[in-house]
């Protein structure tokens, strides 16, 4: 049973790749398949797609959560939760980006990106210099932000895959507090990656 919670994290690594593999394809990016898709065929791999990320993204706090009610906390999985975290943001960023033009995401979406993947850079090399970077309260509140955000802007982009009313007096609230929570994401996420940059040089500079 203590394996639970790796479990819970590499189930949520193969939901994010199923997610944004299902989004390519939805949207044209898988040669071949996807010209022979329908219509219904495309807004169903869209469903899946969402409903596979709010799974991946419940299994980011159950897992650690058993992990500690557990005492099952590893080494492994310490290394597996971040991983997971990040490829089903980037997953989830690149799949939105696929679905069609996102001109008022475009750039929150690669802020995004960059802090991500920055901060993957920084923690190797502060591995290599035996600096460690905790995860701090702030940065776990960003990756809830940014699930929760990242959510609402995939339900706006496949709104019409759920048959869901298109009235301009439901959709246009809906996607402006979507975009207005990612902007949010956004700027939690470079505030998280400055500090953790902060850390990293006041670590290296004692070294």
């Amino acid at each position: 049973m203590k394996s639970l919670p790796n479990i819970l994290t590499a189930l949520r690594l193969v939901l994010a790749l199923y997610m944004f593999v299902a989004l390519a394809t939805a949207a044209g990016g898988t040669p071949w398949l996807s010209e022979q898709l329908t219509i219904e065929q495309q807004f169903a791999l869209q469903r899946w797609a969402f409903i596979a990320f709010v799974i991946a993204a419940t299994t980011d706090w159950f897992d650690g959560w058993l992990a500690r009610k557990m005492d099952a906390v590893s080494v492994w999985g310490a290394i597996l939760d971040p991983i997971g975290d990040k490829v089903l943001v980037c997953g989830a960023v690149l799949g939105l980006m696929a679905l069609g033009p996102q001109p008022l995401v475009l750039l929150p979406a690669g802020l995004i990106l960059f802090r991500e993947f920055t901060v993957s850079a920084l923690r190797e090399v502060g591995a290599g210099k035996g600096v460690k970077l905790p995860v701090t309260m702030l940065a776990k509140w960003k990756t809830a932000l940014q699930l929760t955000a990242l959510g609402a802007e995939l339900l706006v982009a496949s709104w019409g895959a759920f048959g869901l009313p298109q009235t301009p007096e439901l959709l246009g609230p809906v996607t402006l507090a979507a975009h207005a929570l990612f902007w949010l994401a956004a700027v939690v996420t470079l505030i998280t990656g400055a500090q953790y940059w902060e850390q990293t040089r006041k670590a290296l500079a004692t070294d």
